[in-house]
């Protein structure tokens, strides 16, 4: 057990640079690896918006041989919207005898977004609208409209925006795993603040966990032009729907030279609609722990199976216990879909809500194959076994009571130590080493990362104060 050292001190603010401004330039190239910035406005070309669905179905299923997608671009851009972000930033200058702060100032940055509903729902990516003080939205007609922040989901990069306008032209979403490896694809946003531009390419992959990002696991890969500003974009099939949102492109250089990454629209409607409905999150989980199997680690099980999910441990309380999954079980499917890789695992889970009935196709160490419905159970607290504390996700409306912009509650402490250092249930845990914490999942991952070195946690107590903590 780490040896705890409580003391107090005052809640600090810090300015971090969304990834979405024109601050990645000034990246060095190797850290340079996705996109951002949104959509400029185009020509108002005298057509008015309507409360329809933009999605165009075609009578062709395959783009003809000049590849002419103009009636899907018809269909769909009124739906993609400009946004531009305003920050206060704070600069600190570091001198002989210390630090010190400059005087603040106003910093813009851009993305794009794309409306989802007829009356003002809009979604962008989480980086786009990071920090923001100030939000506004460009239509593509010019009109501008002052924007609030509905909701945000930081580990998955997915923010929600309202505006107050009714009768607008949006993009329904269409069935990211139907999307197949070669199919065209059109990426619709603002690179560059040049205004609307439409690329075209194939889904070059599915599933696509790009190692380094941390959090997203599940990408749809594509060779669609992408650049700084099209983040938040949309990602559109043949039938002129949403299948993606642009996010970021992998390169060296900060700008465009070959693949771009948009997260899967299944996952876009289930962040966005828990979002809207319940103000946070709802997760599902199955109660296992496994690992991804391949040539190298079947032989070191001592197993023939080289694909799928080898389950290492069940969670005896859980469902997937009770319904019989054991070690040793092996996951080759869900709901018929084949599982391979842990990104499609962890993609398809993101799709559904706590209650969700899912099938599971398994291989038992015997060999004999069986199919076993599961129960998804709510995923919302955390039991951090290093520190001896439960924490659980807190909803928005209970963090805006609090004052708070993000944060996870204690709900139980096994630890007489931290009860003497006045660390009580109730708490909430705002930072982590100076990074903020918006879910169990954060603070899971940063407790994980730095079990073994130093630990600053800032906790805001029952009186409202803000506590720092050092666990060594």
């Amino acid at each position: 057990m780490k040896k705890l050292i409580g003391y107090f001190s005052a809640a600090f603010l810090g300015a971090i640079l969304a990834i979405g401004t024109y601050s990645f330039l000034e990246q060095r190239p190797e850290e340079r690896h996705d996109t951002v910035l949104a959509e400029q406005p185009e020509k108002n070309e005298g057509t008015e918006a309507t409360s329809s669905p933009v999605s165009y179905r075609g009578n062709a299923t395959m783009p003809s041989a000049s590849f002419d997608f103009t009636e899907v671009v018809k269909k769909t851009k009124d739906a993609v919207v400009h946004v531009r972000n305003t920050k206060i930033v704070v600069p600190v200058y570091e001198y002989y005898y210390g630090y010190r702060q400059g005087q603040p100032y106003k910093q813009e940055g851009t993305g794009s977004g794309v409306i989802i509903s007829p009356n003002g729902y809009i979604v962008t990516n989480y980086h786009v609208i990071k920090d923001a003080t100030e939000l506004e939205v460009t239509l593509n007609n010019h009109q501008k409209y002052r924007a609030e922040v509905v909701g945000i989901d930081p580990q998955n990069d997915i923010a929600v925006l309202k505006i107050d306008a009714t009768g607008l032209p949006y993009m329904v979403f269409g069935d990211s795993d139907g999307l197949e490896l070669g199919e065209w694809v059109l990426a619709i946003g603002n690179p560059f603040n040049l205004g609307t531009t439409v690329t075209a390419g194939i889904v070059s992959a599915k599933a696509r966990d790009v190692k380094g990002t941390n959090k997203i696991d599940s990408f749809i890969q594509t060779d669609a032009v992408v650049n700084p500003g099209n983040s938040g974009g949309a990602l559109v099939n043949q039938h002129g729907e949403l299948v993606g949102i642009n996010t970021m492109i992998f390169s060296m250089t900060g700008s465009y030279i070959g693949y771009s990454f948009a997260i899967p629209s299944n996952i876009v409607k289930k962040i966005t609609e828990d979002i809207i409905e319940f103000g946070s999150i709802q997760k599902g989980k199955i109660g296992i722990s496994g690992v991804e199997l391949d040539a190298e680690k079947a032989k070191k099980l001592g197993i023939s199976q080289t694909e799928g999910i080898w389950i290492s441990d069940v969670d005896k309380n859980s469902s997937s216990y009770r319904a019989g999954l054991r070690p040793g079980d092996i996951i080759i499917g869900m709901n018929g879909q084949k599982i391979t890789t842990m990104s499609e695992l962890l993609g398809f889970l993101k799709t559904k809500s706590p209650g969700s009935r899912i099938k599971l196709k398994i291989i038992h160490p015997n060999g004999s194959v069986e199919i076993i419905p599961v129960v998804l159970e709510k995923y919302d607290s955390v039991y951090v076994r290093p520190l001896g504390i439960v924490i659980k996700n807190v909803s928005s409306k209970d963090l805006r009571r609090l004052g708070l912009k993000n944060g996870v509650m204690i709900q139980e402490i096994r630890n007489r130590q931290l009860l003497a250092n006045g660390i009580e249930p109730g708490n909430i845990i705002v930072k982590i080493n100076n990074i903020p914490v918006y879910s169990v999942d954060d603070a899971s991952q940063l407790f994980e990362q730095y079990k073994n070195r130093q630990l600053m946690v800032e906790i805001m107590n029952a009186r409202g104060e803000v506590v720092k903590y050092i666990f060594n």
